[in-house]
């Protein structure tokens, strides 16, 4: 018989497993998921001095947030809220959290604990997936009725919204009407919010990769004819420095230099109407009870701190259905035994919008809680 006769022998290029070399691989996975985050926080630098914040370009990375938290010392008081608390017009040193600091003559005993873009269904699921550390410590707890002033902003218009921090609202219940993704993206966010690996991984794109996966930003587009693609030739590892990127010194976004840093308007002559929506249907606020509940379950001493809501911004018809919604709060929170202030309406010239203050309206609002009689048992109490 000729060599060439003789049939064909597939090469085949197979390894099979036994049961033993199976539960070895799953082990050592399981290894490296487990202990990799832990390993990265000790790696990795993250600064977190006086006034810090988590910075605008970070604010989706809630793995980072939950490292702020652990840094939490007892005796920390931490504002938490939405971007009224961040600070979206001012720097640093001009949110509020920073005055309280500086009135009260102490250095970082109130922590910033805001997020901007954050809203209540969203900051429920922040503090409930991500802030476990946030246990027997002092809160304030920032009530925006912002997310009142229409359906749009309840999140309960059927129309689809996009909206910020999708990941954090709740995936299948209570239903979101105008959310719509698809089931895979749900599992995929309820995963990750389980899953210590995975929302560190998101914390390495959100870090060191524009919020991008590495392939992603690898062929990012730079624009052009033919395009350009200016991180095809990096080494994606050279991106890692270990090092957290601060908020930058000079925004040009925020601050008194800043061209948004401004009054709403040069009069107090309030036009807007809103379509106020009903606290017993409002998505929004049954999550915010629901975060009340959550703080609360975890030991923790929870001041509310209503508004202040920009009032010269309405309609002067349109101010009755604010200040019921506002009187309907407050009811709710002394039936429920919770401390909380009203600080007193700014002035006009003091908001940049319809709930966010301006540098000096940050600084009134510190002098007022303050002096409050409320605010100030409550800072006696233990």
């Amino acid at each position: 018989m000729k060599l060439s006769d003789s049939p064909e022998i597939p090469f085949v290029n197979e390894v099979r497993l036994s049961l033993r070399q199976w539960v070895v691989v799953f082990g050592i996975l399981a290894f490296v998921v487990t202990l990799t985050p832990a390993l990265w926080k000790k790696l990795e630098r993250f600064e977190t001095g006086l006034d810090y914040r988590i910075p605008y370009v970070l604010s989706k990375d809630y793995w980072l947030y939950e490292r702020r938290l652990q840094r939490l010392e007892p005796t920390n008081i931490v504002m938490l809220g939405d971007s009224v608390i961040w600070g979206e017009y001012v720097l640093t040193n001009g949110t509020w959290s920073h005055f309280l600091n500086q009135e009260a003559g102490v250095a970082n005993l109130f922590v910033n604990g805001g997020v901007n873009g954050l809203f209540p269904l969203a900051l429920e699921g922040l503090i409930r997936c991500y802030g476990r550390p946030l246990s027997r410590q002092k809160v304030i707890l920032h009530c925006n009725v912002l997310w009142l002033t229409s359906p749009k902003a309840d999140l309960s218009t059927d129309k689809e919204e996009p909206f910020n921090h999708a990941a954090l609202v709740p995936q299948f219940s209570p239903r979101i009407p105008c959310y719509r993704a698809d089931a895979s993206e749900r599992l995929n966010v309820i995963v990750e919010r389980n899953v210590a690996f995975f929302a560190w991984v998101s914390h390495l794109q959100s870090t060191y990769f524009e919020q991008q996966s590495i392939p992603k930003w690898t062929l990012a587009e730079a624009g052009g004819d033919p395009p350009l693609y200016p991180n095809g030739s990096r080494n994606p590892i050279s991106q890692i420095t270990l090092v957290v990127p601060p908020e930058p010194q000079e925004d040009s976004q925020r601050g008194p230099q800043s061209s948004r840093h401004k009054p709403w308007s040069t009069n107090a002559t309030g036009t807007t109407r809103f379509e106020w929506v009903d606290l017993d249907r409002s998505l929004q606020w049954h999550a915010f009870q629901r975060l009340m509940a959550t703080l609360r379950g975890r030991g923790n001493d929870v001041l509310v701190v209503l508004g202040p809501f920009n009032e010269h911004i309405m309609a002067a018809p349109n101010r009755p259905a604010y200040r019921k919604v506002r009187a309907d709060i407050m009811r709710w929170l002394s039936e429920n035994q919770i401390p909380h202030v009203a600080p007193e309406l700014l002035p006009s010239v003091l908001y940049a919008d319809a709930s966010h203050p301006l540098t000096e309206g940050y600084q009134r609002l510190a002098t007022q809680l303050l002096t409050d009689a409320t605010f100030r048992n409550w800072m006696r109490s233990k």
